[in-house]
C-alpha cells in the first residue's frame, strides 16, 4: 500500500506504468532507452478514493482525465526511468493530498452600517478632491 494522506492508501496494482522513449535532447541515449515513464491511475473506478476526492481531484486533472477516468502522467525530466517513475508517482501523491483538501463554504456576509458610512464618506472626499483640480478661474 502506498501512504497519500492518513485516511488515502492507494494499493500498487491501481498504478498502472509503461516506458517510452523520452522526447528532447540526449544524444544516442534518448533514441535507445525508454526511460520516460506514463503513469495511468483510475481515478473512477477506484476503491480507495471517497467521492468527493474523486471529484475534486477529476476537476485538478483537467486534460490529463480521459473520458474513462482514468488520469494519465508522465515524466521525463530525469536521465534515469527510476527517477522518473518516483517523479511520476510523487506527481499523482501530490494531486490527491490537494484533492482531500475540502475546500472551506463561503458564507456572503452583510458589511457594517459604520463600514458603509466609511465607503460613503470616502467616496465624497475623493469626489471633492477632484472637483478641485479644474483649471484655475481668472
Amino acid at each position: 500500500m502506498i501512504p497519500v494522506t492518513r485516511n488515502i492508501e492507494l494499493h500498487e496494482d491501481e498504478i498502472v506504468e509503461s516506458f517510452v522513449r523520452a522526447s528532447g535532447p540526449g544524444g544516442q541515449n534518448v533514441n535507445k532507452v525508454s526511460t520516460a515513464v506514463m503513469l495511468r491511475f483510475d481515478v473512477a473506478g477506484s476503491p480507495n478514493l471517497p467521492d468527493g476526492v474523486k471529484a475534486r481531484l477529476a476537476r485538478l486533472a483537467g486534460s490529463r482525465l480521459t473520458r474513462d477516468g482514468v488520469l494519465i502522467l508522465t515524466a521525463q525530466e530525469h536521465a534515469s526511468q527510476k527517477r522518473n517513475r518516483e517523479a511520476a508517482l510523487a506527481a499523482l501523491i501530490d494531486l490527491i493530498r490537494e484533492a482531500s483538501i475540502v475546500p472551506k463554504v463561503r458564507r456572503a456576509t452583510k458589511p457594517t452600517y459604520g463600514s458603509q458610512l466609511r465607503r460613503l464618506d470616502e467616496k465624497s472626499h475623493r469626489s471633492r478632491i477632484k472637483q478641485g483640480r479644474g483649471r484655475a478661474e481668472d
